[in-house]
């Protein structure tokens, strides 16, 4: 699946152009390589990592590929959040 379509259909990312432009910012990494195009592929068992816009670090392990843009609970579902919130503020 492409990268693009899986932060979208996953409710990372609010619109599908703001996922391309998230994925060719740079700023994105697949199991800390960096990407630079919206079209690499992502598969089950990949670890992504990026800075969200308040400044934090997320860093999700893809758990399933979702078939469509679902409601939120089905869209989480699709990964799993490796650092939660508390190891997130210190």
């Amino acid at each position: 699946m492409r990268l693009d379509r899986f932060l979208w259909f996953a409710r990372i990312s609010a619109s599908r152009s703001f996922a391309q432009a998230l994925a060719a910012s740079g700023h994105l990494r697949i199991d800390g390589r960096p990407v630079a195009k919206a079209a690499a592929p992502v598969h089950i068992g990949n670890v992504l990592s990026f800075a969200t816009h308040r400044g934090d670090i997320r860093v999700l392990r893809i758990e399933s590929l979702p078939t469509r843009r679902g409601p939120p609970a089905e869209a989480r579902a699709c990964y799993t959040d490796m650092i939660d919130g508390a190891d997130a503020q210190n």
